[in-house]
């Protein structure tokens, strides 16, 4: 089997895998619909809901019956802590070929109030030679699928092998059909009448991430041109949701800038992205998008369930060009002034 064959094949398991996710999800919310919003435990991660440990069982089960044994790999997930966790389990993590990194569902707080979809999110990446930890940049597939409301009848999934081009799929929840679509991120020059976003969710830092916000667009459109060329705030409290949009060509931007915004104000980055949340984050480059170090250069992060993570996306390359030198000053003028007291 060639290695383009190998990672396809890769890329086709990670869908089957979450076609159980949605699946299990879809179970549980008819079963016990007015669980799932519960608070089942509090981790260094995030915060884990009812819904969450259905799609985590779910997971495990599906590893322990599915993934190849000839190719023993590591699963890095949000709400499992202590000792790594490796199929076929038991294998020793240094004698594992892969590291599979994901998110069950990423978007909890929406879907559990069925406010809007979530995403189940999966990388996978070859465990690097040496002593190097695996980062966000090694990963060489990447999947994910629509976590819908109740209303919805369809469902999105996309996945990609890195070089490979962007593949999209819809599904018909009710008749068990796929069928293929396009995406394309937005081709649009500037930023007028469309929407760019810069993450505030919580209230931690959010005055000074306003402020930052106002500073850039004032500088880009000037200040008249922000007033009457509105540029749109959508706050979708979901990583993979917002590289969703930038995919589907809804949103021209978005700015995750909480980990460089709450070290500089002196908070603490519990509630940041974490790698699990930017595991997709390939989708966006196969699809001819920009993902980004708001300082610059390729996100680096471990494929841990920690590490904070600050990230840009922008749906084209031209647009990236225009925001990119006026956001790094401000964002090295922001770390200047908390450095400074």
């Amino acid at each position: 089997m060639s290695d383009l064959a190998r990672l396809d094949r890769f890329r086709r398991l990670l869908i089957r895998l979450q076609d159980d996710v949605l699946r299990a999800l879809i179970a549980a919310r008819k079963r016990r619909p007015r669980e799932m919003a519960r608070v089942a435990a509090q981790t260094a991660a995030d915060t884990i809901y009812a819904i969450d440990r259905v799609t985590e069982e779910a997971i495990v089960a599906w590893f322990e019956t599915h993934w190849p044994k000839a190719e023993p790999v590591e699963v890095v997930m949000e709400g499992i802590e202590g000792e790594a966790l490796t199929f076929p389990l038991g294998t020793a993590v240094g004698a594992t070929r892969w590291i599979c990194i994901l998110d069950p569902i990423d978007g909890t707080r929406g879907i559990m109030y069925d406010k809007r979809s979530a995403w189940s999110l999966a990388g996978l990446a070859p465990r690097p030679r040496g002593r190097r930890a695996p980062r966000l940049d090694d990963i060489v597939v990447a999947v994910m699928t629509e976590l819908p409301t109740t209303k919805q009848g369809v469902a999105d999934q996309l996945s990609a092998v890195r070089g490979q081009g962007l593949k999209a799929q819809r599904l018909d929840l009710a008749a068990g059909k796929r069928r293929s679509w396009r995406p394309q991120p937005s081709q649009a020059r500037d930023f007028r009448h469309g929407f760019a976003s810069i993450v505030k969710f919580f209230p931690a830092g959010k005055t000074r991430t306003a402020a930052l916000e106002e500073a850039l667009w004032a500088e880009l459109l000037g200040r008249a041109g922000a007033n009457q060329e509105a540029v749109f705030d959508d706050q979708y409290v979901s990583t993979g949701g917002q590289l969703f949009e930038l995919i589907a060509g809804r949103d021209r931007m978005v700015a995750d800038l909480r980990p460089i915004v709450l070290a500089a104000v002196g908070e603490p980055q519990a509630l940041t992205c974490h790698p699990y949340d930017l595991c997709t984050g390939l989708l966006l480059q196969e699809a001819g998008g920009v993902l980004e170090a708001p300082l610059g250069g390729v996100v680096k992060a471990p494929l841990d369930t920690t590490s904070p993570v600050a990230w840009v996306g922008y749906a084209n390359p031209v647009l990236a060009r225009q925001v990119r030198p006026v956001l790094r000053r401000l964002l090295t003028e922001l770390t200047a002034a908390g450095e400074g007291g």
